[in-house]
Protein backbone atom coordinates (compact mmCIF):
# COMPACT_ATOMS: atom_id res chain seq x y z
CA UNK A 1 0.00 0.00 0.00
CA UNK A 2 1.34 3.48 -0.81
CA UNK A 3 0.06 6.83 0.99
CA UNK A 4 1.39 9.81 -0.22
CA UNK A 5 2.12 12.74 2.32
CA UNK A 6 2.49 15.87 0.75
CA UNK A 7 4.63 18.91 2.52
CA UNK A 8 2.32 21.00 5.15
CA UNK A 9 0.39 18.48 5.95
CA UNK A 10 -0.98 18.04 9.39
CA UNK A 11 0.95 15.82 11.93
CA UNK A 12 -2.55 14.42 12.52
CA UNK A 13 -3.39 13.57 9.63
CA UNK A 14 -0.22 11.88 8.93
CA UNK A 15 -0.47 9.96 12.36
CA UNK A 16 -4.07 9.02 11.45
CA UNK A 17 -2.96 7.38 8.04
CA UNK A 18 0.24 5.68 9.72
CA UNK A 19 -2.13 4.13 12.04
CA UNK A 20 -4.30 2.90 9.25
CA UNK A 21 -1.44 1.33 7.00
CA UNK A 22 -0.40 -0.21 10.68
CA UNK A 23 -3.87 -1.88 11.42
CA UNK A 24 -4.40 -3.37 7.96
CA UNK A 25 -1.10 -5.12 8.23
CA UNK A 26 -1.28 -8.62 8.70
CA UNK A 27 0.39 -9.54 11.44
CA UNK A 28 3.35 -11.83 11.85
CA UNK A 29 4.68 -14.42 14.21
CA UNK A 30 8.68 -13.65 13.94
CA UNK A 31 8.55 -15.81 17.99
CA UNK A 32 8.52 -19.03 15.95
CA UNK A 33 11.95 -18.37 14.57
CA UNK A 34 13.67 -17.67 18.06
CA UNK A 35 16.63 -20.26 19.04
CA UNK A 36 16.20 -22.15 15.59
CA UNK A 37 19.60 -20.69 14.26
CA UNK A 38 21.94 -23.81 15.37
CA UNK A 39 25.83 -22.57 14.99
CA UNK A 40 28.95 -23.47 16.49
CA UNK A 41 30.09 -20.23 17.10
CA UNK A 42 29.79 -18.16 19.61
CA UNK A 43 27.35 -14.93 18.92
CA UNK A 44 28.75 -12.44 20.78
CA UNK A 45 32.80 -13.65 19.36
CA UNK A 46 31.63 -13.32 16.11
CA UNK A 47 30.07 -9.48 16.59
CA UNK A 48 33.45 -8.44 18.23
CA UNK A 49 35.21 -9.79 14.96
CA UNK A 50 33.09 -8.65 12.43
CA UNK A 51 33.41 -5.18 14.49
CA UNK A 52 37.25 -5.39 14.60
CA UNK A 53 37.55 -5.57 10.43
CA UNK A 54 36.00 -2.17 10.27
CA UNK A 55 39.17 -0.84 12.37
Amino acid sequence: MVTIIKKGTPKEEIKKRVNEIVSKSPKRDIMKYAGKLKTDIDPLEYQKQMRDEWE
